[in-house]
């Protein structure tokens, strides 16, 4: 008895030791013991498709090529942008161009993250008929982010400008997207991205009013801007912001994808208007652990250069994280 006691003792052991060893190894965000910092990221990192929309637009670069420029770039992750393929479906068809990013993105070996819908109708539309439009033109991309093995899709939530209308208006189209998405094990994401999406805590109530566990935010550095001149929804100056720390950390609980905005760097490659660091240390105190995608939308002539500085800028950070 006294040797099966022993055993069993040995075995619990054992089975302890490499539950811990399991937890440890899983464990992205890793300290140095000499001071507490971190030696690894405790994210992944992908590439939004949006930091090469300019070669892709101007037809330098092949949107269907995506995957192979990623890999060429070292990544691992990809976040599509619907409007950048509107000429490929117009030639190819939508199916055919969604089964040729699955095999591109499989040959090169890249995971597929999200895909960032746009141009599909306003989800907070003014009216019954124009929410349930889009609702329908949204669908389509909803299943080929089934098909290319993504776990989400990003929306937008333009339509309605009075609060309280906007509100209900974006619970009524994102429930009923979501119930589709649920569907398809997708996920149906929000990012603050102009006019009353950009109110974080207005987009918070919105995510708690639909209370579906497949709806949830995408928090982007930038993209706080509540107002622009001649009440223009892009392309002019930003006449109120809302505040953008806050703004990530009240996104940050429902977060399901993170955004890296980046615009411009100082000759110590900090951006110039974005402190990544006090970023990092939201997202990382919020307990996320996912994929943070690159998007830079800089004035650098080669965008593969603002791509690399922002990848550096975010190991740096994340580095200096306690």
């Amino acid at each position: 008895m006294k040797r099966i006691f022993i055993l069993s003792v040995l075995i619990a052991f054992s089975l302890n030791a490499c539950k811990d060893k399991m937890e440890q190894t899983d464990s992205k965000a890793d300290l140095d013991p000499q001071n507490g910092t971190q030696t690894a990221p405790f994210f992944d990192i992908s590439l939004a498709q949006w930091s090469l929309h300019a070669p892709m637009q101007s037809g330098a670069l092949s949107p269907m090529h995506f995957a192979k420029k990623a890999a060429d770039l070292n990544f691992k992750g990809i976040e599509y942008v619907s409007q950048l393929y509107t000429d490929e479906i117009e030639k190819l068809g939508f199916q055919t161009v969604v089964d040729s990013l699955k095999a591109e993105s499989d040959k090169h070996g890249i995971e597929n993250v999200l895909i960032m819908i746009d141009h599909e109708g306003d989800l907070a539309a003014s009216t019954q008929e124009g929410r349930d439009q889009a609702v329908e033109f949204h669908k389509k991309w909803v299943d080929a982010a089934q098909a290319l093995g993504c776990h989400s899709v990003r929306v937008n939530l333009f339509g309605e400008k009075d609060r309280e209308a906007w509100k209900k208006a974006s619970v009524d189209g994102l429930s009923k997207l979501s119930a589709y998405a649920k569907t398809k094990n997708i996920n149906v994401l929000v990012e603050n991205h102009g006019e009353l999406s950009s109110n974080a805590a207005l987009v918070v109530e919105v995510i708690q009013a639909v209370n579906m566990d497949n709806c949830g935010t995408l928090p982007d550095f930038g993209n706080f801007c509540l107002e622009r001149e001649d009440g223009e929804r892009w392309g002019t100056p930003c006449v109120k912001e809302y505040p953008i720390y806050q703004g990530i950390q009240e996104m940050m609980p429902f977060a399901k994808a993170v955004s890296a905005k980046a615009y411009n760097f100082d000759t110590e490659g900090q951006e110039t208007k974005l402190d990544y660091q006090r970023i990092l240390q939201i997202i990382k105190e919020a307990g996320y652990r996912g994929y943070i995608g690159i998007e830079y939308e800089g004035d650098l002539a080669d965008p593969i250069e603002g791509i690399n500085r922002t990848r550096d800028l975010l190991l740096t950070a994340a580095q200096k994280l306690k």
